[in-house]
């Protein structure tokens, strides 16, 4: 996880026991939970840790150069979230785990593995946000195991889709707390945390021996799922062992020394450190914190107060500025909505004008003629007198004026029914006129009303009605460890609590409904053994806790026996 790279410090610093370097690495990162940790290196067909209280270059490190050292966790706290108090540590177990679990040291379901890849993507990327994480953004990553992804008939595209929807559900959650939940998971896998040996009982049967937080476990070397022997560390009372030969004596006197043989005295070595490291760190679980722990969780309670208070701050900030942003929104969108108002008032003022004076000049014309027909009538109708007055003495020209006069008065009579007609029409006009200059006078109205009376006038759109760049007072935004904030703080913990116990009752449901989601795209014929044995766990509703408690329910005794008959 954390390979040292360690030629340079050796040539400056050749008498250092394994304990400086140790320190060194561990004020380097940060690191005070110091006791999970160990340096790692890789000896033969096997591995080994550096020893504290020895010389670097006096252990069987390797001793071509550089000389590589891996920074590790050697043992495995029972539950994360209680026992690591560091964000670092939390993080460098995160990272281990996870490295683990996709090079398939340690075996995942595929429902799992889905749900410990949303995590990781929230721990990486934040809060889900379409418009950046969109479809493809998870193309370079590895979240899956190969395993996983080769038994299903499923492309990319669709397993990212499955984790994105899985991620998008974790909004709010910060990195610290994705990784939290990571582990939370990853803990109740069967083989997280566990190292595994070969052995051999007294009739030379090959078994497994498991080394975990929990205690000791007998495995079948076909099945390392689920072990057919457990003994948990309050039961164990010694271990020792003699060249090839390990010896556990068990607490329970009337019990055997259980025993067994395994290949190198160097794996004795291996085995002997694991369960001391295990034993003593099941036993400070099991005794009140030292000082300096709790220093630690009252100094990593204080930082997670804090941290809480300031993600409570810019939540509310990100609100606040959220809102304003919506306001701001609101007003340019009414701004533009009322321009348009007025524009549209404005042409229709436009077509009003216009069509009161082409209506003005019509009613012009139309008196003109009127005008016009009145005095052609009067000059007919004198003409009519003339001719009454004019004494005609022949019949013809009688009949002749008779003819003319009543042509005349015909005339007359149209000319006066086209002089009242044009009459009309002349009053029509007026009054068509006076409907325009009303329509207006209106226009100007609604026009002078939207640019005087509107709410969201230019004053209300300067800079002083909104935030500078949306930015807030320090003296409004500000915020102190007050009784009162501590008190609002408790009781929200108290709900997160709350929310946490209805959340962790959904998560196996959560589980079987990813695993429905994908089973019909199974291709049972790639499934592994380790796949099988695990999908006949969960048929018999067997878990990793249900198995340890129920084997270490038998006694001691009847476990050693059957072990010795294995």
């Amino acid at each position: 996880m954390c390979p040292l790279w360690l030629c340079n410090v050796i040539l400056i610093k050749v008498k250092w026991k394994g304990k400086d370097l140790f320190e060194l690495v561990c004020r380097t990162l940060g690191l005070r939970e110091t006791w999970f940790f160990g340096l790692q290196y890789n000896v033969k067909d096997t591995v080994a840790w550096l020893k504290m209280d020895k010389k670097v270059l006096d252990q069987d490190v390797p001793k071509e150069e550089p000389i590589v050292l891996n920074f590790l966790a050697k043992f495995y706290p029972e539950n994360a979230e209680e026992e690591l108090v560091q964000d670092i540590t939390q993080h460098l177990f995160f990272l281990q785990v996870k490295k683990k679990i996709l090079e398939e040291e340690v075996y995942c379901p595929p429902e799992a593995s889905v749900l410990l890849a949303s995590y990781a993507v929230q721990a990486k990327y934040g809060d889900y946000d379409p418009s950046v994480h969109k479809p493809g953004f998870l193309a370079q990553e590895e979240l899956l195991p190969k395993r996983v992804i080769n038994l299903y008939q499923m492309t990319a595209e669709m397993w990212e889709e499955r984790i994105t929807a899985c991620y998008a559900e974790h909004r709010g959650r910060t990195r610290d707390e994705a990784e939290m939940e990571y582990l939370k998971i990853a803990q109740d896998l069967e083989m997280y945390g566990v190292n595994y040996f070969f052995i051999r009982n007294k009739k030379g049967t090959d078994l497994l021996l498991g080394v975990d937080a929990l205690g000791l476990h007998i495995y079948d070397p076909e099945n390392k799922l689920t072990p057919k022997i457990s003994f948990p560390w309050n039961e164990i009372r010694n271990i020792s062992y003699s060249d090839k030969e390990f010896a556990i004596k068990p607490l329970d006197k009337k019990a055997d020394v259980f025993k067994f043989n395994s290949s190198k005295l160097r794996v004795n070595k291996l085995i002997l450190q694991l369960c001391i490291g295990n034993h003593d760190l099941f036993m400070r679980r099991h005794r009140v914190d030292s000082l300096e722990v709790q220093q630690m969780k009252a100094q990593a309670r204080e930082e997670k107060a804090r941290k809480q208070m300031e993600r409570q701050r810019l939540e509310r900030e990100k609100h606040l500025r959220e809102e304003a942003e919506r306001a701001r929104d609101e007003l340019e969108r009414r701004l533009i909505q009322l321009q348009d108002e007025a524009h549209m008032a404005n042409e229709a003022l436009l077509r009003s004008e216009e069509t009161a004076d082409l209506l003005a000049e019509k009613a012009q014309i139309a008196e003109e003629e009127a005008k016009l027909l009145a005095q052609k009538a009067a000059e007919a109708e004198q003409e009519i007198q003339r001719i009454k007055v004019t004494a005609i003495r022949s019949e013809e020209e009688k009949r002749l004026i008779e003819q003319k006069m009543l042509e005349t008065e015909m005339l007359a009579l149209k000319m006066a029914e086209e002089s009242e007609r044009r009459a009309k029409e002349a009053d029509q006009l007026k009054q068509d006129l006076q409907e325009a200059r009303e329509s207006e006078r209106r226009a100007k109205y609604k026009l002078l009303e939207i640019t005087s009376k509107s709410p969201y006038s230019a004053a209300s759109l300067s800079p002083s009605a909104l935030p500078p760049d949306l930015s807030f007072s320090t003296e409004n935004l500000s915020f102190d460890f007050k009784d009162t904030d501590m008190k609002r703080l408790s009781m929200e913990i108290e709900k997160e609590k709350v929310e946490y116990m209805e959340k962790s009752k959904h998560l196996q449901e959560q589980l079987n409904e990813l695993k429905t989601e994908i089973e019909s795209l199974k291709l049972k014929e790639r499934e592994t053994p380790l796949d099988i044995l695990h999908n006949e766990n969960t048929e018999r509703g067997t878990s990793k806790q249900s198995n340890f408690k129920k084997l270490t329910l038998q006694s001691t005794k009847s476990r050693v026996a059957f072990f010795e008959e294995l």
